[in-house]
């Protein structure tokens, strides 16, 4: 009953909303929709921008927002602490995720491989296309090797939001787990002396996600998404050019529908089309750069190179180090937490091993993705130092297509399968968010997914930069509470580290072949 009441919700609310916009965009004495979202939209993002991204001046023209310093302190940090769990746990990693040490009788949702897949889904997005070209573009091909950097540190601190995600957990009566930086930042500190410190960060930390969800889970996803469609069916001439939120509008009754049913019914979806659609982007792009192996040697040389000696030296190097480690932490969200929300729905009683799998996601996400993308553009010369910054995937979707001509077409559908799962994911981030704020109730829960919807909307009208910089914004506000929580819970999980290494070496912990 549930589950259809939602159906009725979501449907019905969105009719209303197509009659709406459908006679205000027709009104001849009114601007177009895609315009008026623009206008309203530009001065809010300007001012959470301002806010989140404030910086630390290193010379008089050169400044780094201290967002970067955060997660970059935290990552190295988390890396040595562990002693490299993200090297020392990679084989381990693959074989939990195999099914090797799956037990049925766990509690939780979904299987390990389905929550890594969901996770997954909503970092591998169009921020691994659009932000990418975007970076290089920017701070030039040196920019890869940060977000190389960044995406190796990165698995450190996504091992340790992951762990606490599991541990601290909690089961609804309706059966469904809720965990994520909201519970083990409450619970967690709970048992030390800074009780009230923890309830606080919580609570930014959920207003941060649920912000991040309709940002860069949601806005960002659809923006690019929908550029793209406009631009294989015509550009300027496509019968969606300047009524963009028409897209917008028949995605979000589509991610409606999906969302519906919770994680299970998002597993069930994106542990089907993530293999897929990483799987088919990275053949084309391997055949592109095959197709161009003379410039291999040339393009692995502009990236290191580029990465130390940039123009202007000392700035130069700076202005990329921060557009790699910029793109790097918004694509695989490490240290932002909000991976292990999806990761608190595994079956498992072991907490470590959820945490060892989810190492696994930034090396997936920017070590192999974001690179891909980034040796396409170098090796096909669709590099332009003096490209727009908003060239996002346009730029991408040249370097493509300077080899098949017909890829525009099949990126398109990747972007939109991109899009389409990482804003599902993003749905539930946002949501457990949502209802650990305003409860669990059906009323609660509808809210947030109507206003997710609407979200989705607004995106798909925005400007690329507007769109970009309020997405950042959002993601990034949720490193603060998050980090400084995981340093002060990193000891526990330590001892809870060596304890499940002991027990796997004794065999305590089956191996289920």
């Amino acid at each position: 009953m549930i589950l259809k009441s939602n159906l009725r919700f979501i449907i019905a609310s969105f009719l209303l909303n197509l009659i709406a916009f459908s006679g205000f965009a027709q009104d001849s004495n009114s601007k177009s929709l895609d315009q008026l979202i623009n206008e309203n939209f530009q001065p809010i993002t300007d001012a959470i921008n301002a806010v989140i991204f404030f910086t630390i001046p290193i010379t008089s023209e050169i400044k780094i927002p201290f967002v970067l310093i955060w997660l970059l302190f935290g990552a190295v940090l988390f890396t040595g602490y562990f002693k490299f769990i993200n090297i020392r746990g990679f084989k381990h990693a693959i074989d939990v995720v195999r099914g090797k040490y799956d037990d049925p009788n766990d509690p939780g949702e979904v299987s390990h491989f389905q929550a890594l897949t969901a996770a997954l889904s909503g970092t591998v997005g169009v921020g691994n296309i659009a932000g990418v070209a975007m970076a290089i573009s920017i701070g030039g091909p040196g920019a890869t090797f940060w977000m190389i950097i960044a995406g190796l540190f990165g698995m450190s601190s996504k091992f340790l939001e992951c762990t606490l995600g599991v541990k601290y957990r909690i089961q609804n009566p309706d059966g469904s787990v809720s965990g994520g930086p909201m519970y083990y930042l409450s619970a967690g500190l709970a048992k030390t002396r800074f009780a009230g410190l923890g309830k606080v960060l919580a609570v930014l930390f959920a207003i941060a996600c649920i912000g991040g969800s309709f940002g860069g889970g949601n806005m960002v996803q659809i923006n690019q998404a929908t550029q793209q469609f406009i631009s294989v069916t015509g550009g300027e001439e496509s019968f969606l050019y300047g009524q963009s939120w028409i897209f917008g509008l028949v995605m979000a009754v589509v991610v409606g529908l999906i969302i519906i049913g919770g994680i299970k019914s998002i597993a069930k979806v994106t542990d089907k089309i993530v293999p897929f659609m990483v799987g088919v982007y990275l053949l084309a792009a391997i055949c592109v750069i095959l197709f161009n192996i003379p410039a291999i040697p040339g393009a692995f040389n502009e990236i290191i190179s580029g990465a130390f000696d940039s123009p202007a030296i000392f700035g130069g190097f700076i202005g990329v180090l921060i557009q790699g480690f910029k793109r790097a932490a918004f694509s695989n969200e490490a240290g932002i937490g909000s991976a292990s929300i999806a990761h608190s729905a595994a079956k498992t009683d072991e907490p470590v091993s959820e945490g060892i799998v989810a190492l696994l996601e930034p090396f997936i996400d920017t070590v192999v993705v974001c690179t891909m993308t980034a040796l396409v553009i170098i090796v096909t010369g669709s590099y332009d130092p003096s490209a727009s910054s908003n060239a996002g995937i346009q730029l991408t979707s040249n370097a493509f297509g300077s080899v098949f001509s017909w890829f525009p077409i099949v990126l398109s559908v990747a972007v939109i399968l991109f899009a389409l799962s990482t804003m599902i994911s993003w749905s539930y981030y946002g949501l457990k968010a949502w209802t650990y704020l305003f409860g669990e109730n059906p009323f609660s829960k509808n809210l947030y997914k109507f206003i997710f919807c609407i979200f989705i909307v607004i995106g798909s009208s925005m400007s690329l930069g507007a769109v970009f910089d309020f997405g950042d914004a959002m993601i990034f506000a949720m490193a603060f509470p998050n980090i400084l929580g995981l340093i002060m819970l990193s000891s526990e999980v330590k001892d809870d580290l060596a304890s499940y290494l002991k027990r796997l070496k004794t065999g305590e912990i089956k191996r289920f072949d």
